[in-house]
Protein backbone atom coordinates (compact mmCIF):
# COMPACT_ATOMS: atom_id res chain seq x y z
CA UNK A 1 0.00 0.00 0.00
CA UNK A 2 1.53 3.39 -1.25
CA UNK A 3 1.11 6.57 0.65
CA UNK A 4 2.64 9.16 -1.60
CA UNK A 5 0.58 11.42 -2.67
CA UNK A 6 0.80 14.15 -5.40
CA UNK A 7 -0.76 16.86 -3.45
CA UNK A 8 1.57 19.80 -2.64
CA UNK A 9 1.38 21.63 0.82
CA UNK A 10 0.30 24.74 1.45
CA UNK A 11 3.11 26.99 1.32
CA UNK A 12 2.83 29.78 4.17
CA UNK A 13 3.62 33.17 2.62
CA UNK A 14 4.58 36.51 4.78
CA UNK A 15 2.12 39.50 4.16
CA UNK A 16 3.50 42.06 6.54
CA UNK A 17 5.78 43.03 9.01
CA UNK A 18 5.62 45.43 12.20
CA UNK A 19 7.85 46.48 15.30
CA UNK A 20 6.12 47.10 18.77
CA UNK A 21 9.24 47.97 20.68
CA UNK A 22 11.28 45.07 20.61
CA UNK A 23 9.47 42.81 19.08
CA UNK A 24 9.18 41.92 15.58
CA UNK A 25 6.02 40.58 14.16
CA UNK A 26 5.17 39.02 10.85
CA UNK A 27 1.92 38.55 9.46
CA UNK A 28 1.58 35.26 7.46
CA UNK A 29 -1.46 34.13 4.84
CA UNK A 30 -2.74 31.25 7.21
CA UNK A 31 -4.24 34.00 9.67
CA UNK A 32 -0.71 33.34 12.08
CA UNK A 33 1.36 35.93 13.68
CA UNK A 34 5.16 34.82 14.26
CA UNK A 35 6.67 37.41 16.78
CA UNK A 36 10.22 37.60 18.12
CA UNK A 37 12.02 39.62 20.05
CA UNK A 38 14.71 40.43 17.60
CA UNK A 39 17.03 42.61 19.91
CA UNK A 40 17.82 39.16 21.57
CA UNK A 41 18.70 37.34 18.65
CA UNK A 42 21.83 37.11 17.56
CA UNK A 43 21.40 36.03 14.00
CA UNK A 44 19.13 39.42 14.18
CA UNK A 45 21.47 41.55 15.45
CA UNK A 46 21.42 43.71 11.83
CA UNK A 47 18.03 44.49 12.71
CA UNK A 48 18.76 45.44 16.27
CA UNK A 49 21.70 47.75 15.35
CA UNK A 50 19.54 49.33 12.18
CA UNK A 51 17.38 52.81 12.55
CA UNK A 52 14.00 52.68 12.70
CA UNK A 53 13.97 53.99 9.45
CA UNK A 54 15.93 51.45 7.97
CA UNK A 55 13.59 48.96 10.31
CA UNK A 56 10.57 50.51 8.28
CA UNK A 57 12.04 49.96 5.16
CA UNK A 58 11.24 46.38 4.68
CA UNK A 59 9.82 44.23 1.41
CA UNK A 60 7.75 41.07 0.76
CA UNK A 61 10.15 38.60 -1.95
CA UNK A 62 7.94 37.75 -4.78
CA UNK A 63 5.83 34.79 -3.77
CA UNK A 64 5.87 35.67 0.12
CA UNK A 65 8.63 33.38 1.45
CA UNK A 66 11.19 36.47 2.87
CA UNK A 67 10.95 39.85 4.16
CA UNK A 68 13.86 41.95 2.94
CA UNK A 69 15.34 45.05 4.15
CA UNK A 70 16.91 46.37 1.18
CA UNK A 71 18.93 49.58 2.86
CA UNK A 72 20.14 46.83 5.40
CA UNK A 73 20.86 44.01 2.61
CA UNK A 74 19.25 41.35 4.77
CA UNK A 75 16.00 39.20 5.18
CA UNK A 76 13.92 37.04 7.08
CA UNK A 77 12.77 33.77 5.65
CA UNK A 78 9.84 32.52 6.71
CA UNK A 79 10.77 29.18 7.25
CA UNK A 80 13.32 30.10 9.78
CA UNK A 81 10.28 32.19 11.75
CA UNK A 82 8.48 28.69 11.62
CA UNK A 83 11.10 27.12 12.94
CA UNK A 84 11.50 29.35 16.36
CA UNK A 85 7.42 28.73 16.25
CA UNK A 86 8.12 24.61 16.53
CA UNK A 87 10.90 25.31 19.31
CA UNK A 88 8.54 26.12 21.85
Amino acid sequence: MSTLTTEQPETVQALGVRFQRDRLTVELSDGREIGVPYRKLPWLSWLATATREERESWSIEPGGYAVYWDKLDDGIEVCHLLALQNLD
